[in-house]
């Protein structure tokens, strides 16, 4: 196949419309990012545009709950600088999940001394579940060093 230039592909007919419609979007993004407060525009993003009509996609349900409850206000802003737009249309679309896995909690059994001083304070303290949780803390903690051993 010969080489051919990217600036051809991209004059094709089918790619010509794709690549004005996904230009369109990013300038719809920006309005929507320069209309709606900071931490909702980060949340939530410009899905597609139709017939006058903008669809937002947000992270969460929260997010989603917000932008309907300012989607008048919005309108009005965006309308000022996009005035065929007539109406938005808010959708939740949960992105996957960036975070790393939390590492598992590692379960560790206190100290002989500790245990100790738990014990000793269990003693001390007049009758409460204080008293209870500290004495099963112990019996608990007793037990797996015991079996450690």
């Amino acid at each position: 196949m010969p080489a051919q230039k990217i600036s051809s592909w991209l004059a094709s007919g089918e790619l010509r419309t794709l690549s004005s419609k996904a230009q369109r979007l990013t300038e719809l993004q920006q309005v929507f990012f320069d209309s709606a407060p900071p931490s909702l525009a980060q949340a939530s993003r410009v899905k597609n545009y139709r017939t006058g009509t903008l669809f937002l996609s947000a992270d969460n349900a929260a997010v989603a709950a917000k932008l309907k409850q300012l989607a008048p206000r919005l309108l009005v802003t965006i309308q000022k600088l996009e005035p065929e737009i007539t109406g938005i249309r808010i959708e939740v679309q949960v992105k996957g999940s960036q975070r790393e896995p939390q590492a598992r909690i590692k379960n560790s059994s206190l100290t002989t001394d500790s245990i100790e001083h738990f014990r000793k304070l269990s003693e001390a303290i007049p009758e409460s579940t204080l008293k209870s949780a500290l004495a099963n803390l112990v019996r608990r903690h007793g037990r797996r060093n015991s079996n450690a051993r």
